[in-house]
């Protein structure tokens, strides 16, 4: 019969093991985050679309062909992304050339003596901006083709790097679908069947937490997509509808997304509008638009639902941006959210263990 401090001592070790296992695990995930980036992007998206493919299996669809129907709808979902760009990118750098030398003349005529005022010298060379648009803005094909290759020398382990990540994402992703049931079987038979009550029950809370964190962030999107849109168009913005969609579907690349939609929508007002209405318009809109999702859109829909204040929406996305660079921004929440379940778990028993009750 074993002694109650061996029985302790034994609870001890293997919770130090547990520990030890799990801080190893956070270690690797850290040293391989340039590695890991395509791998965590595909589970995270084949969590996401496992439930599609499952409904089309059900319907005696192969699984083969609805994971590959459900995986054409994505890539055709980020091509339509993609392509609204195109039609702001067509209107409007044609213009470019044009437009750069009136602006700085604007800024000189208008802002300078303005910023003078206050003390603020500020005198742009017409000449040199000029001759800087001539030369890289009314460049041919050849020289836009020489340029793009010299640069690709200069950066190549980078651009190898985005192109390979590039081409194994949606690999990775379709054999994440076609065995994800499997693979979800042989990770539960890893479970000691003495624990199978306990870890299937903090599964399914991630789960439905997990859920709740998708159905919130697409909402946050949907409604900034109609923000932007209808703020730009009041605003009197031809490419309003093209760049709020952009701008609202994108932000669900943190920072990223808001950022070329900010630039597309600078560049439409910049060169549309004549003096600086067009870019105190877009200064106006997209600083309300980023108070709006900081602090309302974010915290409340996504924030509440998965059980983290505002605070600590934005302490998680620093902390993991941190941490693991842009990985760590995208899976920031998801991984917060599995975190509060672990956390409501470990009170609950915290409070029932005899370290609490003495």
């Amino acid at each position: 019969m074993n002694h109650p401090s061996e029985e302790r001592q034994a609870k001890r070790h293997l919770m130090l093991a547990w520990i030890g296992l799990a801080a190893a695990a956070v270690l690797l995930f850290w040293l391989l985050n340039p590695v890991l980036a395509p791998f965590i992007a595909a589970a995270v998206l084949a969590y996401a679309l496992t439930p599609a493919v499952e409904a089309l299996a059900r319907r005696g669809l192969p699984r083969i062909l609805a994971a590959a129907l459900v995986e054409l709808l994505l890539l055709l979902a980020l091509l339509m992304l993609v392509l609204l760009v195109i039609p702001i990118l067509s209107k409007e750098l044609p213009l470019l050339r044009e437009q750069i030398p009136l602006l700085a003349k604007s800024v000189n005529e208008h802002l300078a003596p303005w910023l003078k005022q206050f003390g603020i010298q500020l005198s742009l060379d017409q000449a040199s901006i000029k001759a800087f648009v001539m030369k890289y803005l009314d460049a041919n094909l050849e020289e836009w083709m020489a340029t793009a290759l010299s640069s690709a020398r200069i950066g190549g382990s980078f651009l190898l790097g985005l192109v390979g990540n590039a081409v194994l994402l949606p690999v990775v992703l379709f054999y994440l679908l076609l065995d994800w049931h499997q693979l979800m079987l042989r990770a539960w038979a890893l479970v000691p069947p003495r624990l199978h009550g306990s870890v299937g029950g903090f599964l399914r809370e991630c789960d439905q937490m997990l859920g709740q964190y998708l159905r919130g962030q697409l909402l946050v999107m949907l409604l900034l997509a109609i923000f932007y849109s209808a703020c730009l168009a009041m605003a009197g913005f031809d490419l309003a509808l093209p760049v709020g969609i952009f701008t609202g579907l994108a932000v669900f690349i943190p920072y990223l997304g808001f950022g070329i939609g900010l630039l597309l929508a600078l560049l439409a007002g910049l060169l549309q509008f004549t003096g600086l209405y067009g870019f105190l318009a877009v200064a106006v809109i997209y600083g309300l638009g980023q108070l709006l999702e900081g602090f309302a859109l974010t915290p409340r829909l996504v924030g509440e639902r998965i059980g983290l204040s505002p605070l600590m929406v934005i302490f998680a996305l620093l902390a993991f941006g941190h941490l693991f660079g842009f990985v760590g921004v995208l899976i920031a929440l998801p991984v917060s959210a599995l975190v509060v379940v672990a956390a409501k778990r470990a009170r609950q028993a915290y409070l029932k263990s005899p370290l609490y009750l003495g």
